[in-house]
């Protein structure tokens, strides 16, 4: 219900934590979908479960592929090979959720398939943008039904079981995702996919940078370079995609917030089994904490952050990190000096508008901020309670709970949002802050 409110803890000293994260909802939603386009079983070791994990695992079994085990070790045998002559398959519905990955990446996968295979999602996912998947599906000679505004969903994708291969130029300045989603696919194709930006930006590029070492790890040939006109493109050879057994690193850009935490109550908060080189972008969260006043150490497996209380203010660009701006936002209202958080134009497409959204929720609870197109200016000032709207996003709320970490009376509206991607969230920062869920209830 999105009406439940719950009140934010405020730390009553300092934090002294080792945190598990949950498996990167991200590398999940990559290695989902190469296993299941894999040419045998594989084995994928501490995936994410959440929703969206599971938005992603119930699409592709109706496409076909088959799970079985449980959080700890996931067994998935692969989509089976479709016959382009077979024409009595049933059409499909698969609901998105409001998971990107799952709204596009899927539609790449259903071409694949023989038949057609509408998609649609949660009402906040018919406003994000599916223009680009579009566009690259048929250039690629699929089929493609718009059923309600161009560019969004709902459609149906009428896959004739291949895709030709060639080059697609792809405008991704909106989402890395629109480049990842076409690589995952292209070493299915019969003949080598070549995949070109054709925006003002790629967003966000480690993620594709995840996709291509994905890739790379299951033995498929990828190539990057810089094209004529100096965009990047990427180029992707046809071959057998081997999953085999693989194990998902912990979610580092879910870990933010509890590192955040260190620097707002005081005190040390470590992340367990943090891997010692990524892809994920929240590995950036080690300098950046670092330049707001926190120290940042590697003890062991583990990676931690010590804080005082004190945050400063931050100028940075983060058009390659944009998960990342809500926790780095909360943190920025809590600070001595003035942040500007530049290159985050791109997020306003994602679950909610979330420059706008910040720059609202924010002001809310007191501080002063100014919204630009692509970016966002906190200016600190004396921050009181508020009720905090999440939008269905779950970054949003877990930036207000950093924030009621120093903020008496900060309601947080459907913190259960949070299951996105952190299913037990809020029992994690109780536990963290050392304190008891309250009796008689969930929340």
């Amino acid at each position: 219900m999105t009406d439940v409110l719950w009140t934010a803890p405020v730390a009553t000293g300092p934090v002294d934590a080792l945190v598990s994260v949950p498996g990167s909802k991200s590398l999940t939603a990559r290695w989902l979908v190469l296993a299941a386009l894999a040419e045998g079983p594989s084995t994928l070791r501490h995936p994410l479960v959440s929703r969206d994990a599971r938005l992603m695992q119930d699409g592709l079994e109706q496409l076909g592929a088959r799970f079985s085990g449980d959080g700890s070790a996931l067994e998935v045998h692969p989509l089976p090979r479709p016959d382009p002559t077979d024409r009595s398959a049933e059409p499909l519905e698969i609901s998105t959720g409001l998971a990107g990955t799952v709204m596009r990446f899927l539609p790449l996968v259903a071409a694949l398939h023989v038949g057609p295979v509408r998609f649609t999602g949660d009402a906040a996912a018919l406003v994000r943008p599916m223009g680009p998947v579009i566009s690259a599906l048929r250039a690629l000679g699929v089929e493609v039904t718009e059923h309600g505004q161009a560019g969004h969903l709902p459609i149906t994708v009428h896959g004739a079981g291949h895709l030709p291969g060639g080059t697609v130029e792809v405008d991704a300045s909106a989402s890395s995702q629109f480049i990842s989603n076409l690589l995952l696919v292209a070493p299915c194709a019969d003949a080598p996919l070549v995949v070109r930006s054709a925006g003002t930006a790629v967003p966000s590029l480690p993620h594709i940078e995840m996709t291509v070492a994905t890739l790379r790890e299951a033995g498929v040939e990828v190539q990057m370079r810089t094209g004529d006109d100096g965009r990047p493109e990427w180029e992707v050879h046809p071959g057998p995609i081997r999953a085999g057994e693989r194990v998902i690193e912990p979610d580092l850009s879910n870990a933010g917030p509890f590192l955040a935490a260190a620097l707002v109550a005081g005190g040390e908060v470590g992340i367990a089994d943090w891997p010692e080189t990524t892809t994920q972008a929240g590995d950036a969260y080690r300098e950046l904490l670092t330049r707001m006043g926190g120290t940042v150490w590697r003890e062991g497996p583990d990676v931690c952050v010590r804080g005082d209380g004190t945050v400063h203010g931050l100028d940075a660009d983060l058009s390659a990190v944009g998960e990342l701006v809500p926790t780095i936002a909360a943190l920025a209202a809590l600070a001595d000096s003035p942040s500007h958080l530049r290159g985050i134009g791109h997020l306003r497409g994602h679950e909610t508008d979330r420059v706008h959204a910040l720059a609202v929720e924010l002001d809310r609870l007191g501080a002063r901020t100014v919204e630009h197109e692509d970016s966002l200016e906190i200016m600190p000032a004396p921050l009181h309670g508020a009720v905090v709207e999440t939008y269905e996003d779950h970054r949003m709320a877990t930036a207000a709970a950093i924030i009621g970490l120093r903020v008496p009376d900060v309601r947080v509206v459907n913190v259960e949002t949070t299951q996105k991607t952190l299913p037990d969230f809020v029992g994690m920062w109780l536990s963290m802050l050392h304190t008891d869920r309250p009796a008689g209830g969930s929340w």
